[in-house]
């Protein structure tokens, strides 16, 4: 017998059933959905580079040596990217300076050495200081290091300046009273920016030329650097070489490498250095063993130019070098007094132009100091500056 009532419930109960049914898989679909968004906005948000804020660089003291040497990757990676690529800055010439004082020209110091990293940890600015007698200065200052700057890639070296000079002011620094900044070279921007912003944060400054820096740029042949010269000075080079051609003894030169024994030919350019009677009372014990590690250093890192000219069977005249970012940087010679009427310093340096210009080199820094020779070669000056900010 049928119920017409109860149908009815029957069918209410059916309709809601499908409602919660169609509303549950409408619940499903959405909250599968946002997920999905959610996913696809989590992955478009992270695939954008990030933004490093200035705030998330940090400023580390290196007061160690061990956490000194273990700088050297990042360092000399890092030195590449700066605007003073310059061989005094590379970490083992840095390390062998601080190991001997630079040959005795300082008595003591500490390791102030400030780096800055990125939050991921990257080096990205150095600040190779020492500090002795409330003195605080460049690891290499200032005789034997002929160009020092900071370490750190042109577009971050504002910043750079900055966090140093705030950390500077801060009491947590260590006690300074002067910033000794030696051998800064005239094209660094590091001069300008370090000047302007030391005035702004309220410390004195002084900026003063020490020396001019002399260099060539090299042109693609021998003639055409020949040429560049001035009539009387071309002639003179020339003259030398032909007296070198046809001298009664055979003349010839060398460049060090993996077949020599390197610590005989450092002694031996020690003693032509030393018949030099200013350059003998410069050569202490304490000076010896600093340029012996140097050149060590360089040669072990591949840019040592140790060079000899040989008349019969004796070394005439030395230059050592550096052949470093396709430049060759004139460090120091000496000559042996029995060739003086052979002019061997002229000859050798002449080949070593000669030899740079074959090997594609950019340019001859004859470095710190106004020699007249320098002048004679073709040098055309740079200066070297000292900035000094006191407190």
């Amino acid at each position: 017998m049928n119920n017409p009532g109860r149908t009815e419930t029957v069918l209410s109960i059916c309709r809601k059933i499908g409602r919660m049914l169609r509303l549950n898989l409408v619940a499903i679909f959405i909250f599968r959905f946002s997920r999905f968004a959610a996913f696809i906005i989590l992955v478009k948000w992270c695939s954008k580079p990030p933004t490093i804020p200035e705030d998330c660089m940090t400023i580390e003291r290196i007061h160690s040596i061990p956490d000194f040497l273990n700088l050297k990757e990042d360092w000399n990676a890092l030195l590449t990217q700066s605007a003073s690529h310059v061989p005094f800055l590379r970490h083992e010439f840095q390390v062998q300076w601080w190991m001997n004082l630079g040959g005795g020209e300082w008595d003591s110091g500490d390791l102030e050495i400030l780096v800055q990293r990125d939050p991921d940890q990257k080096l990205t600015g150095i600040s190779p200081f020492f500090i002795s007698n409330q003195k605080m200065q460049f690891i290499g200052s200032y005789e034997i290091s002929d160009y020092l700057d900071l370490i750190v890639a042109p577009d971050n070296l504002s910043r750079f300046i900055r966090e140093i000079l705030d950390y500077l002011s801060t009491d947590i620094s260590p006690d300074w009273k002067t910033l000794d900044l030696y051998n800064l070279p005239e094209n660094s921007p590091s001069i300008t920016i370090m000047e302007e912003a030391a005035r702004a944060a309220g410390f004195q400054t002084k900026l003063e030329i020490i020396q001019p820096a002399p260099s060539v740029q090299l042109p693609s042949s021998w003639q055409a650097y020949l040429d560049s010269l001035e009539d009387r000075y071309r002639q003179e080079i020339s003259r030398k070489i032909r007296n070198a051609d046809s001298y009664f003894l055979p003349v010839d030169w060398y460049i060090v490498n993996e077949e020599h024994n390197l610590d005989q030919e450092i002694d031996d350019f020690l003693d032509l250095m030393a018949n030099n009677p200013e350059k003998e009372r410069f050569l202490t014990d304490q000076m010896k063993k600093q340029i012996k590690a140097s050149a060590r250093a360089a040669f072990d890192g591949g840019w040592l130019q140790l060079a000899f000219l040989v008349v019969g069977n004796q070394k005439a005249a030395g230059y050592l070098n550096f052949d470093f970012d396709e430049k060759i940087w004139i460090y120091n010679s000496g000559i042996n007094s029995v060739f003086e009427n052979l002019s061997p310093g002229w000859v050798l340096l002449s080949k070593i132009i000669n030899w740079s210009i074959d090997q594609g080199k950019t340019e001859l820094d004859f470095m710190r100091g106004d020699e007249t020779y320098k002048y004679q070669f073709g040098g055309i000056d740079q200066n070297v500056f000292h900035l000094q900010i006191k407190k």
